[in-house]
């Protein structure tokens, strides 16, 4: 038989099983707990998802190892497509079969969990989806992790059944995945929005709702602000229950918006044309707070342009 002939034959002999056994063994693969693998899935069953990880035999992902919720049959095509290719997590080695078990779900927590904690970071809210609730607040699910929010961080804190179902704004106060605890605000979240919605250098209309030596605390609808007692006119004020009672409605002008410290300052002052108007005519001055504080804000405009100013770095004077 010559040359030829023998590699023809070689050439269409077929490819046992044995022949691809003894070609793994030639490769090294090691396979260890909390690995994480590429693989493709090729194979569904009704307890799970044979993947092709590049071993003896296919890797095996459980059915409660493949989403973060229940898993309906209609999503798993769309969770993990045949003939696709995907990271896993190993969570058992090699058992007596050579059956190595994986997770797909792991790593959608941990990414979960990543996300969390750069929503916390950057001061995001999200949106929880209640499931239940209990004397201490609502239960239910941010990104597939489960969330508690207390019900004194809730706005609505009295029928707390009422919000099963609702989906409910929220900001992070604690995010501990080694713990697995996700606790949220909903009352936070709100007064991020309402001090997005308001700006310095503009009055609004609010509600007395504290009175304390130091100045008078103010309801802007969903936060409050500190009218301090040296903003509230340029004379001196003396006891402050001669001049605010709760509930009474007044006008302010928003000095500063720190959102790092969660803190309005407001003033009054700000409407006076001289020291102590306010004092002398409170009605007056607060019908008119609008037109004083523009009157005013221009004024500051004026003698700030009336003003030289230094020459900048490296200008000759």
């Amino acid at each position: 038989m010559t040359s030829e002939s023998t590699r023809s034959q070689s050439a269409n002999t077929p490819f046992s099983m044995e022949d691809f056994a003894k070609a793994l063994e030639k490769h090294d693969y090691e396979f260890t707990k909390g690995q994480v693998v590429r693989g493709t899935v090729f194979e569904y069953t009704s307890d799970g998802v044979y993947v092709d990880i590049g071993g003896k035999s296919a890797g095996f992902v459980p059915l409660k190892e493949i989403a973060l919720r229940h898993l309906e049959d209609s999503e798993l095509a769309e969770i993990l497509p045949l003939q696709t290719e995907q990271e896993f997590l190993i969570i058992r080695e090699q058992d007596a079969d050579g059956q190595i078990l994986l997770s797909y779900r792991q790593l959608l927590l941990k990414a979960a969990w990543e996300e969390m904690a750069e929503v916390q970071a950057n001061g995001e809210s999200v949106q929880m989806y209640v499931t239940g609730s209990n004397k201490g607040g609502v239960m239910g699910e941010v990104k597939g992790l489960r969330a508690f929010i207390p019900r004194s961080h809730l706005v609505e804190k009295e029928n707390l059944d009422a919000l099963q179902g609702q989906s409910l704004t929220a900001t992070c106060l604690e995010v501990d995945e080694q713990r697995n605890k996700l606790v949220l605000s909903q009352r936070n979240a709100m007064r991020a929005t309402a001090m997005q919605a308001l700006q310095t250098n503009s009055v609004v209309e609010g509600r007395v709702v504290s009175i304390k030596p130091y100045g008078v605390f103010v309801d802007l609808g969903s936060v409050t602000g500190l009218l301090h007692i040296k903003q509230i006119s340029g004379s001196r004020i003396g006891s402050l229950e001669d001049w605010f009672s709760l509930g009474q409605s007044i006008k302010v002008a928003i000095a500063e918006i720190d959102e790092f410290k969660n803190r309005i300052s407001l003033s009054t002052k700000a409407f006076e044309s001289h020291p102590g108007e306010l004092l002398e005519k409170w009605d007056e001055v607060m019908a008119n707070a609008e037109e004083r504080f523009e009157a005013a804000q221009e004024e500051r405009r004026k003698e700030k342009e009336a003003t030289p100013q230094p020459p900048a770095s490296g200008e000759e004077e």
